[in-house]
C-alpha cells in the first residue's frame, strides 16, 4: 500500500459518507500526494481544520482534514437539514454560531468514522481514528495539531465540489501509516 492509495481511499470514504448525510454528491479529483516534513497551511481563505487522532500501539499520531470554511459551514446547514437559502447565507459569513459549530463537531466524527473506515479495508484494522475536534484557521496558518517538525506526514490536496457550490481544495494531512504492517485478509 503507498501513500497514494492511503490518501484517495480515506477522501473518497470522507466523500461518500459526507454526500449521504449533506444529500448533494461531494465530486472529488484525483489527490496530489507528496510527503512534509511539517504541517500543511491552506492559502485561500479561513480553513476548518477537523484534526484527527490515530491511535495505533498505546500511542496517538495525529493529522487534519482542512475544509474552507463556507463547505465546511454548507455541510453543517445540510447536516442540521437547512434550506438552500439558509445555507448560502451562512456561507456568506465569517463567524460560526453555536449550533453551526456543534454541528461542525458532528461532521467532524462523520470524517473521523470514514477514515477508520477506509485503514480497515486497507488493512490497517490495528490503527483506530477518532475525531480530535475541530478549529478555524487563518489563512498561510498551519493546522493546530501535534507533530515534531521533521517527523514525515502524508498530505493530500484534492479539488472538491459539493453539490452546485465551486470547486474548492481540501487537503488532508496524515502520519506515516505506511510503516504501520497490513493483515493478512488485506495482503491477500
Amino acid at each position: 500500500m503507498n501513500d497514494q492509495q492511503q490518501i484517495d481511499e480515506i477522501l473518497q470514504r470522507i466523500a461518500g459518507d459526507l454526500s449521504m448525510i449533506a444529500d448533494r454528491e461531494l465530486k472529488l479529483q484525483p489527490a496530489v500526494v507528496q510527503r512534509a516534513s511539517a504541517r500543511v497551511a491552506g492559502q485561500s481563505g479561513v480553513q476548518i481544520s477537523f484534526k484527527l487522532g490515530f491511535q495505533h500501539a498505546g500511542q496517538v499520531l495525529h493529522g487534519a482534514l482542512l475544509v474552507p470554511l463556507p463547505d465546511a459551514v454548507a455541510l453543517a446547514g445540510y447536516l442540521m437539514m437547512l434550506p438552500e437559502e439558509s445555507v448560502h447565507l451562512k456561507r456568506a459569513q465569517a463567524t460560526v454560531d453555536n449550533v453551526t459549530k456543534e454541528a461542525l463537531l458532528e461532521i467532524g466524527n462523520f470524517i473521523g468514522g470514514a477514515a477508520d473506515a477506509a485503514l480497515r479495508s486497507l488493512g490497517l484494522e490495528q490503527i483506530r481514528v477518532r475525531s480530535e475536534s475541530c478549529q478555524g484557521v487563518k489563512p498561510g496558518v498551519r493546522p493546530a495539531f501535534t507533530h515534531a517538525e521533521g517527523q514525515t506526514l502524508v498530505v493530500g490536496r484534492a479539488q472538491a465540489q459539493l453539490g452546485k457550490w465551486p470547486a474548492c481544495e481540501w487537503i488532508l494531512q496524515l502520519p506515516d501509516l505506511a510503516s504501520q504492517p497490513v493483515s493478512a485478509a488485506a495482503a491477500a
